[in-house]
């Protein structure tokens, strides 16, 4: 049976929302302290999975690890190669209860590991262990977001799909809390000089050290209370705002400089696959003209194997 894509109300999940921003920050830190450092700060991300989301093997002095959203039990699990295991219910905590609670089951694993206690790109952000607020979960609301974030994975994995040159895994930033995908082109890019709230300039300067195009799937926030999908590209070239893109309900942004498609617009498609990958696949077009990639070298067009695919035996 085909799965249908999930209605998001942000006024109906935005405290969940907001719950969960901020413990994903926690683990993520985390994965963010235990990791060898890789290019872009992608060994900081978290990835879907078939439960949830996960911080896949985070490597330790024991072996490996994993932590673990379940938006199926509506759970956090925590658990190491060497066999042992904890959870906790993610229903009744405020973000300081997560904070602690978290720390008992690393404790408890034997994972000895220190985060920063402030979250990073979030404007006047409490610190985890006093932020004390009680904000409902609604278990509902966290599923629909988790069901969203499948089905948009799995189009952005069609669309990766197309492209040889060097690119990202679809993955989840914690910081700003959205499903994210980018390509790049091979060039340099002007060393970035943006302020991002919590972070220093010299992750987001080696973050945008060369020129991409990036996508994702932002579910909202307080300054902008919908779930969009959003285009752009570094450098932000001033022609690429004008390039006509599709589908008609998408948009450029000035406030938030890049393209945007309300989210609805695709939940409500006959075929949201099409309307998803018809923004993906023209604001690439865009950018690509406006920065002069070399789409002969970058793209890659597997339709004749995956029409044999069936036939095929490896």
């Amino acid at each position: 049976m085909k799965a249908k894509w999930p209605i998001l109300d942000y006024s109906a999940y935005k405290d969940t929302a907001y719950l969960l921003h901020q413990w994903s920050q926690m683990v993520g830190k985390v994965r963010l302290r235990k990791s060898p450092w890789q290019n872009h700060s992608w060994h900081v991300a978290l990835y879907l999975d078939a439960q949830g989301m996960t911080t896949g093997p985070i490597p330790y002095e024991g072996g490996i690890f994993e932590i673990k959203f379940d938006f199926t039990q509506h759970e956090l699990k925590v658990r190491s190669s060497n066999g042992t295991r904890d959870r906790f219910s993610l229903g009744n905590q405020t973000v300081a209860s997560f904070f602690e609670q978290l720390r008992e089951k690393l404790d408890f694993i034997g994972i000895k590991v220190k985060i920063t206690k402030t979250p990073n790109e979030i404007p006047d952000a409490i610190p985890f262990d006093q932020n004390t607020k009680r904000i409902p979960y609604l278990p509902n609301e966290a599923k629909n977001i988790w069901k969203a974030l499948i089905q948009i994975h799995n189009v952005m994995t069609v669309f990766r799909s197309r492209f040889r040159g060097k690119n990202s895994p679809i993955h989840f930033f914690w910081g700003s809390f959205d499903l994210a995908y980018t390509r790049f082109s091979g060039a340099t890019a002007p060393e970035f000089e943006g302020e991002v709230p919590n972070l220093a300039k010299e992750v987001m300067q080696e973050a945008y050290s060369h020129e991409v195009f990036s996508v994702g799937f932002w579910p909202g926030g307080e300054q902008f209370p919908k779930a969009v999908f959003y285009a752009y590209c570094y450098p932000n070239h001033p022609d690429f705002k004008n390039k006509k893109v599709q589908p008609e309900e998408a948009y450029w942004s000035d406030d938030l400089g890049e393209f945007i498609l309300p989210y609805e617009a695709v939940q409500k498609a006959a075929n949201p696959t099409k309307k998803l990958l018809d923004f993906l696949e023209s604001t690439y077009k865009a950018a690509t003209e406006v920065g002069s990639w070399d789409r002969n070298q970058l793209d890659c067009d597997f339709s004749s194997l995956e029409k044999k695919n069936s036939n095929i035996t490896i």
